[in-house]
């Protein structure tokens, strides 16, 4: 079927079928962008939600358990869900709704062109219609003007009294209205037949063509939205593998929920380490009334002395174990002594791990600077090698920092773990600032309250120890001097301040703990990182003075005595 035949005469409904197409064409594609807006919506609040509920504590604080773990992932897996929504939105907004838009553009614009040519072609029929109605009507007029000459000729010649000249008058007006009717006549027929041949070109060639053209277009029409239609569900279709990958990564964390595995992680995140405590023993307060029954009541435990049993002695202060009431709340101290052993244990394991990775990116950071400057060396014109110097002394300063932390944390660990090291790793736990806290552990696995333990930073030995034996009003002599490297501030007891290039004298070596005790020109001593000042020893500075030697001496044996004495 076509139009333009079938159709001829109904310009008018063409019309109006063609702008409802585009019409519909337009609202489709409003549809699409609403369609869209709602998947754009629908993915915001997807990532708000999974915001949400995602965890806002550090990596440390997190929970271990695999129901947490499982979640996180569902939330991880929720989020790329809400990605692929965002994807749907963003491919039906370009290859549908923009599409549509575009092409409805094109639409209206070849529309318009098709019908203003229908127009124009009807106009020059309606123009052609009218000339040769016009050349009809004045035919008619023509023809109508000669009958009336041919009656009044008639009337003349058959009038008697008409005279001749009157009757040769009348004759002559018959002939030439007669002769205008006959041009009027030929002029009718050429119009005529000229409306008759435009008006078949125009309903057998201009107006088909015209109408099989919006047909065309109609048929276009219909052909994209079909083609839009299947790349709407192509669009949903192309991002259905990813999500169902998405729903299998939260079926596999449902899967991995393990409650066995949750409840080792509890045992391991709250074990004190400590034994459970004994049976109390009975303490019998009626051991200086005189029995006058038998002696065979309630037994007691044996006392010498009128004094208990030492193994049972009981002690209020170190066996509160808080089982079943809240536990006081301990101050978090650096030495994570306020905790239980094995929790203490964990934490500064977990500690030691971080520091090392801590020092060895300062390590990489220190060998990628020396290539840079050893670049710069051979190759000036690249680089400034002394540029470099500040940053490589800066860290080889941090490198020490981490070293001396890491020792520390090993020192503590060593405590927990029971393993007493050599006299230089307790000289070192001491060189730190290290503070037993009050929540240390006791050998009966109990907490205690004891201060005679605490440790202080760098080692001080007691002037008054030795007193009644040697005496030690005598300064050190100085074995050799030392220059500052950096700026200390001296803030731990013991230490001692000291400006960047000062120069100090040297009164007694590093032990292997990473302190230097040293003088300054005014006479106070006390204890610098080794690592911040650069060392000059005499030759001959051990063999100076005896008194020097057992100054070490006397310093190495308090420690020993301080290390074996009981907690």
């Amino acid at each position: 079927m076509s139009w333009g035949t079938d159709l001829w005469d109904q310009f008018e409904n063409l019309d109006k079928h063609s702008q409802w197409g585009i019409d519909f064409l337009e609202r489709y594609a409003k549809f699409v962008k609403e369609r869209l807006e709602i998947e754009q919506t629908y993915a915001k609040q997807l990532r708000t939600l999974v915001k949400k509920y995602c965890p806002k504590r550090s990596k440390e604080d997190e929970p271990r358990f695999t129901s947490c773990l499982s979640f996180y992932s569902i939330l991880n897996e929720l989020n790329d869900y809400a990605g692929q929504r965002e994807v749907v939105a963003e491919e039906m907004g370009h290859r549908v709704y923009g599409e549509l838009m575009r092409y409805s553009q094109d639409l209206k614009a070849e529309r318009k062109h098709h019908l203003q040519e229908g127009r124009k072609a009807q106009q020059y029929l309606d123009q052609c219609w009218k000339h040769m109605d016009n050349s009809k009507k004045k035919f008619e007029r023509e023809c109508k003007e000669a009958e009336k000459s041919q009656l009044i000729y008639e009337r003349l010649d058959n009038d008697i009294n008409a005279t001749k000249s009157e009757v040769e008058k009348a004759k002559s007006q018959l002939y030439l209205r007669q002769h205008m009717a006959e041009e009027s006549k030929n002029e009718y027929a050429a119009q005529l037949q000229n409306f008759n041949s435009e008006q078949w070109k125009h309903f057998n060639v201009a107006i088909p063509q015209i109408f099989k053209n919006l047909q065309d277009m109609d048929e276009r029409r219909t052909v994209k939205l079909g083609e839009m239609y299947r790349c709407f569900a192509e669009v949903e279709r192309r991002v259905i593998p990813i999500i169902s990958k998405c729903l299998e990564g939260m079926v596999t964390a449902a899967k991995n929920v393990n409650e066995r595995r949750d409840s080792g992680i509890v045992v391991e995140s709250f074990k004190s380490g400590f034994e459970p405590p004994g049976d109390f023993p009975f303490e019998d307060f009626s051991q200086n009334i005189q029995r006058t029954g038998s002696d065979g009541t309630i037994g007691t435990p044996k006392m010498e002395g009128g004094k208990p049993d030492p193994k049972h002695a009981v002690s209020r202060t170190k066996n509160k174990l808080w089982l079943f009431g809240k536990k006081p709340k301990a101050p978090t101290l650096e030495d994570l002594s306020h905790l239980p052993p094995e929790q203490r244990r964990k934490k500064l394991q977990h500690r030691i791990d971080e520091l090392n990775k801590e020092l060895q990116k300062e390590m990489d950071q220190r060998d990628a600077l020396n290539k840079m400057k050893d670049v710069y060396e051979k190759n000036p014109q690249m680089g400034d090698p002394g540029s470099l110097q500040p940053k490589i002394s800066e860290t080889i300063c941090n490198m020490e920092k981490l070293r001396s932390e890491i020792h520390k944390n090993e020192s503590w660990l060593a405590e927990v773990e029971g393993k007493h090291g050599s006299r230089s790793e307790r000289r070192a736990s001491a060189d730190v600032n290290h503070h037993a806290p009050h929540g240390r552990e006791s050998p009966e696995g109990s907490y205690t309250d004891d201060h005679s333990q605490e440790h202080r930073s760098p080692p001080q030995p007691d002037p008054h120890e030795f007193d009644d034996e040697f005496d030690d009003d005598d300064p050190l002599p100085a074995i050799g001097h030392c220059k500052a490297l950096y700026s200390f501030d001296g803030s731990n007891e013991g230490t001692l301040v000291m400006k960047e290039n000062e120069v100090l004298y040297v009164i007694e070596e590093d032990k292997g703990d990473g302190w230097t005790r040293v003088r300054k020109q005014g006479g106070e001593e006390g204890y610098v990182p080794t690592s911040y000042v650069e060392i000059t020893l005499e030759k001959n500075s051990k063999d100076k003075s005896g008194h020097f030697l057992w100054r070490s001496f006397r310093t190495s044996f308090q420690a020993d005595e301080e290390s074996s004495d009981p907690v």
